[in-house]
């Protein structure tokens, strides 16, 4: 496996490869300038996942000294990126007020994108996650591809102008199999136009400033662990339905990347050997079975009024209603969403799942149907739960926070 960066230490804690090798093998050294950065990147993912903390807290947080939290924040404080709250009484006796510290507002933003079949939107997001600028567009995923990039330009300057200041970055969330080394779009089924576009190449050219791109759902999942219930958390996966299937995963402190990016193509691991024909060739994929075109076809079939419509939310609403068809057709769904997480917590044991697209807007109640059906189906050990939820907001706005993390993580050294 290959994870993205190395591990994080703790503050004052030595790497693997500081320690003796013991096998006689070559010994990299981390330089004293790649200490620092670990450091400041730990005080940040520490304020991104407990919220404005003191010196003192962050201190106790990371186990080390005041001394040591302010040799990391201060110049971080100088530079605009941080601010300090007003100060509020200590918990300790006689203690001096402490001054909570968190994102600076007038920092620099951070730009986003995400890019699907025939429709883009484009943002800028602040440190601490707000929206701003929002700005959509349609184009013809068949369609000619300089036209295409004139649309996705002139709705990122639009969004780019209301910035007060350049932003430290551009993050691209895209469908489709990404190169997220190279920067580039390999292939998408729905939108060809967008097929081998060196995408970050073009953007970086034409707006000076650095451009990171990565797979739709792994900005879902960075949004997720950033911004939404996978905060704080070590180890989960993202879930992504709609008119394709996709995931990732964020293991032991790390979203899990292959070679060039890769990973991550869910839609197109098999759960029905001779099934349906996939839009990949092959047959039986999870997506087939798991995505908005079969619950559409399945809606026709059963006579649903305007099948075309049906969504995860729609058969949540009509099944409390009291419609035995669309009761039946939610269950059918929702198990099959089940099969393909009930194939990677028997490989992966990752036990924490987030649902994002048209199943995360079935809510609690598709949510709950697919975890009562991988409880029925995974072999369980002792104590052990499982826990699958919904983000509650929404599809787009998580792809955008995430392009956005994509643009921390390289900028401020941020480890995902």
């Amino acid at each position: 496996m290959k994870f993205e960066n190395q591990p994080p230490y703790s503050l004052g804690q030595r790497s693997p490869s500081q320690k003796d090798a013991g096998d006689g093998g070559n010994v990299t050294l981390v330089s004293q300038s790649t200490l620092g950065e670990i450091n400041r990147g730990r005080v940040l993912q520490a304020l991104y996942d407990h919220g404005p903390k003191s010196r003192a807290e962050l201190a106790r947080l990371a186990g080390v000294n005041r001394t040591t939290i302010t040799g990391i924040v201060q110049p971080m404080i100088e530079e605009g990126l941080l601010v300090e709250g007003e100060a509020v009484p200590s918990d300790f006796k006689g203690g001096k007020p402490a001054r909570p510290i968190y994102f600076n507002p007038e920092a620099p933003m951070l730009g986003a994108v995400l890019l699907l079949p025939g429709r883009t939107q484009t943002c800028l997001v602040t440190l601490s996650g707000e929206i701003k600028a929002l700005t959509k567009a349609e184009f013809d995923p068949h369609g000619d591809r300089d036209a295409f990039l004139a649309i996705i330009k002139d709705t990122l300057s639009a969004t780019l102008s209301q910035a007060q200041q350049a932003p430290f970055g551009i993050g691209i969330a895209s469908g489709g199999m990404i190169d997220s080394d190279n920067g580039v779009i390999l292939a998408v089924n729905l939108a060809p136009v967008l097929s081998g576009l060196p995408l970050v190449d073009i953007l970086q050219t034409h707006f000076s400033l650095p451009v990171v791109i990565d797979h739709h759902p792994r900005a879902l999942l960075v949004g997720d662990r950033w911004f939404g219930p996978g905060r704080g958390q070590q180890t989960f996966a993202a879930i992504y339905t709609g008119e394709v299937l996709g995931g990732a995963f964020y293991i032991d402190g790390r979203v899990y990347r292959g070679l060039a990016g890769s990973g991550g193509e869910l839609g197109h691991t098999v759960v029905q050997i001779d099934g349906e024909l996939c839009n990949c060739g092959k047959h039986g994929c999870w997506e087939t079975v798991a995505a908005l075109p079969w619950l559409r076809r399945e809606a026709a079939r059963l006579g649903l009024a305007n099948p075309v419509g049906v969504t995860s939310a729609r058969l949540v609403k009509e099944a409390a209603e009291g419609s035995e068809a669309a009761d039946v057709l939610l269950d059918r769904y929702t198990r099959n969403v089940a099969f393909g997480i009930l194939n990677l917590q028997q490989t992966l044991s990752l036990n924490s799942y987030v649902l994002h697209g048209d199943i995360a807007g079935g809510g609690a109640d598709a949510a709950e149907r697919v975890k009562q059906h991988v409880e029925r189906l995974v072999r369980k050990r002792p104590n052990q739960e499982i826990s699958i939820t919904v983000n509650g907001i929404g599809e787009g706005h998580t792809a955008l926070r995430g392009a956005a993390g994509l643009v921390l993580s390289s900028h401020l050294k941020l480890v995902i």
